[in-house]
């Protein structure tokens, strides 16, 4: 909230989601709730550990909510996200991604592999120059601990990851004959790969799903892991694809499979209502939307137009533009405000977005529009401060994201 509304719900003052200035991204506090729940109980239904990706929100109160549903641990992308969770006491932080960075590896080691680390600590390999650099880095450092690494499988034209499964099963062997190191186990990411006309089969998901299967299999059998392998793979778009190819019911031995589910706290009205499992596009709407973007009508300048006060700097576009949910009732003539259901987001600029609405429509400006956001991962990026609403559009607290 802004500082003025900071200041009245500090003196004890009642706030409304009317009082906020606009435009205003809120988030539904019992749609979060529900959220947290519903995947924490998917997760226990299937067999499957959660480290939900905190890139989503950077929230230390959200990874507090998470963490007391029974989240296995958090996965982070860039080396300041794993300073920031590893500082706010996170026992376990999968750093999805390969780590390169001198400083970070320095990092790394003296902070998270040091014998009194708090936080354990895993991270990608998918080269042998790769590992030659961490080896290196490594000998000079000489942590106390090895650097637990998961072999990251890819497909061509993904991001990293080992494109061809020998190499893969021969860097495995050098990660497991290193003094530094050690083999975890085995990750992937299905998410980026092209879909088809069905958002719920990505084409070659199971095909990579099951090369993670065969490489986890052959290094377990040739003794190549330390421990029980950690098998990870699962965005928000396809995890149940994931738990039922690599779930508890496609193993012969211990594993533990992780999924790194994260934009499911918020869910949303775009991407993730298409293609999560537990979205209403895939046959359930399990997850409820928990972002709404207040904004004013600022003007009806030519029949058919509306413009509103929100832009590219309020408002994911990197999916597909905000949808229009309703009219706020605190809108001018609420009784009488106009029916939205036809009206359309066709453009924005940084503060400005452009509706088509039927011809002949009157509005009053400032009439309060509510929309829905795609892709929950842009709308925290663009807010510092999130009012959290409650049932009755009281505000009962905030979240404040860390970049």
């Amino acid at each position: 909230m802004t500082g003025q509304h900071a200041a009245l719900a500090g003196a004890g003052a009642a706030v409304a989601a009317a009082d906020l200035e606009l435009p205003a991204m809120l988030l539904r506090d019992d749609a979060i709730a529900h959220n947290v729940r519903t995947m924490a109980d998917w997760c226990r239904a299937a067999g499957v550990q959660l480290a939900p990706h905190a890139k989503t929100h950077m929230s230390r109160d959200l990874i507090r909510r998470q963490t007391a549903a029974g989240a296995w641990g958090f996965t982070a992308a860039t080396p300041a996200q794993v300073r920031t969770l590893a500082g706010w006491g996170v026992g376990r932080v999968l750093h999805a991604n390969v780590l390169v960075d001198r400083g970070s590896i320095a990092w790394v080691a003296e902070h998270l592999l040091a014998a009194g680390s708090g936080t354990e600590y895993l991270c990608y390999v998918d080269s042998d120059a790769g590992l030659d650099l961490l080896l290196t880095e490594l000998d000079r450092l000489r942590p106390d601990r090895p650097l637990p690494l998961l072999l990251e499988l890819g497909f061509r034209g993904g991001r990293t990851g080992v494109r061809d499964d020998v190499a893969a099963l021969a860097l495995a062997g050098r990660v497991a004959g290193a003094e530094r190191v050690r083999l975890a186990g085995v990750s992937a990411f299905e998410g980026l790969m092209p879909v088809g006309d069905d958002p719920g089969a990505p084409p070659g998901a199971v095909d990579l799903l099951a090369r993670v299967r065969a490489l986890v299999t052959a290094i377990t059998e040739a003794g190549l892991v330390a421990g029980v392998p950690v098998v990870t793979a699962g965005g928000s778009s396809y995890f149940d694809l994931v738990a039922r190819e690599l779930g508890p019911a496609m193993w012969d031995r211990p594993v533990t499979t992780v999924l790194r589910s994260g934009c499911y706290v918020t869910h949303d009205h775009g991407v993730y209502r298409r293609t999560s499992p537990l979205g209403a596009d895939r046959g359930t709407a399990a997850l409820r939307p928990a972002f709404e973007l207040r904004a004013s009508v600022l003007s009806a300048p030519e029949d058919g137009l509306v413009v509103a006060g929100f832009g590219r700097r309020e408002a994911p576009t990197d999916d597909r533009l905000p949808v229009v949910l309703g009219v706020a009732g605190d809108a001018p003539d609420a009784a009488d405000a106009p029916d939205v259901r036809r009206w359309e987001v066709t453009g924005v600029n940084d503060h400005h977005a452009f509706l088509r609405v039927p011809p002949g429509t009157r509005v009053a400006p400032g009439t309060v529009l509510r929309l829905g956001i795609s892709h929950p991962c842009g709308a925290f990026d663009r807010w510092r401060h999130l009012p959290l609403v409650d049932a009755e559009d009281r505000v009962v607290g905030e979240i404040t994201p860390r970049l």
